[in-house]
């Protein structure tokens, strides 16, 4: 008997595990893709990211991060909402969270399956291997892209015809020398709803991103003040931004996300502004264990809740900003006198 096809055997047990995409490709990247990376530092569009700079020769060449590896096995896990991620945007009253950050934390989980996946194949064929999910300096989007799950859309974010733009990845590296899947072709077309609908106009052109400008990263990565000039943009995002990727007509065809531990959590659909602006440190902690929301900490999460407070056009909510006035912490404190500022009715002369 023919031995059985790696790639198939390794797909099979992938979708076993709760994989939704899955593709091969070589451990290399093209020139491009450090030129692309290079001239998003130049800009200085990765911020305060400064991870990104450190380790960009490992990024943009697997085989700097780990000489050994030959295949790379990009993955991906869908996590599909059930409902539209943007209908809480009019109700100012309640918070907005990211899709991804609703559920479990997804380096877990994803990262749980890598492994268990990463033991079958070094059962099975006795290969080498590394497994990664988003904490290593590692091209997921464009490996994805190479592997044939997916293509870079013009949000810069993976687009899968079937899942579209809601796929958790993750990749393993591995010395199993795998025929690589035909890479996947762009299918934008001529359509820009993604661009058009960013609310703080993050992409300076199409496949661009502007990180500095990205709710996503002002709200989790950037630490300090938001600065003012955006604040009214965000609304009530109070943990990422979803506008892009809902937006995307190839959403039409994704269906729920099948793990149950990436499902939103219910308390998290429309949670209260009030509520979330109360919180100290260890009541923080207990409502987001497990989530990821638990990494940004209680005083960068409620320096977002006040922008919220700030936007909603809701007296009721003054009380609350002028309380956290006095916080201990100086940004926590300085955004809530913004937001008690926005507030306070005008007077009639």
């Amino acid at each position: 008997m023919a031995a059985a096809d790696p790639k198939a055997l390794i797909r099979a047990e992938a979708e076993r595990l709760g994989f939704d995409a899955v593709g091969f490709t070589r451990a290399t990247l093209p020139p491009e893709a450090r030129t692309r990376l290079d001239a998003f530092l130049a800009a200085g569009r990765h911020g305060a990211m400064r991870w990104l700079a450190e380790r960009a020769a490992q990024r943009a060449r697997p085989r700097a991060l780990w000489p050994e590896a030959v295949s790379v096995i990009a993955l991906g896990m869908s996590y599909a909402p059930d409902r539209d991620p943007l209908e809480t945007l009019t109700h100012r009253s309640v918070g907005t969270i990211s899709v991804y950050a609703r559920g479990r934390d997804y380096h877990d989980v994803v990262k749980g399956r890598l492994k268990q996946l990463g033991q079958f194949i070094h059962a099975r064929f006795g290969a080498a291997l590394k497994v990664f999910v988003d904490t290593a300096p590692v091209m997921e989007k464009p490996l994805g892209a190479q592997a044939g799950i997916g293509w870079q859309g013009k949000h810069t974010n993976l687009v899968s015809r079937r899942h579209g733009s809601w796929l958790f990845l993750g990749e393993i590296y591995t010395t199993l020398d795998l025929v690589p899947d035909p890479p996947h072709r762009d299918r934008c077309g001529s359509c820009r709803r993604c661009l058009d609908v960013c609310p703080t106009d993050a992409f300076p052109a199409p496949y661009q991103l502007d990180a500095t400008r990205c709710i996503s990263y002002l709200t989790i990565e950037h630490d300090g003040p938001i600065p003012e000039a955006l604040r009214p943009a965000i609304g009530n995002r109070i943990y990422g931004c979803d506008d892009c990727l809902a937006v995307c007509p190839w959403n039409r065809f994704a269906t729920t996300a099948r793990e149950a531990k990436l499902h939103a959590r219910d308390d998290l659909n429309a949670p209260r502004l009030a509520a979330l602006a109360r919180l100290d440190d260890a009541a923080f902690r207990a409502l987001f264990s497990g989530s990821p929301i638990k990494r940004s900490g209680r005083s960068r999460f409620v320096r977002n809740v006040l922008i919220a407070i700030g936007n909603s056009a809701d007296p009721s909510l003054l009380p609350v900003a002028e309380d956290l006035a006095r916080d201990p912490d100086p940004v926590v404190a300085e955004a809530a006198r913004w937001a008690a500022a926005r507030l306070v009715p005008e007077t009639v002369a």
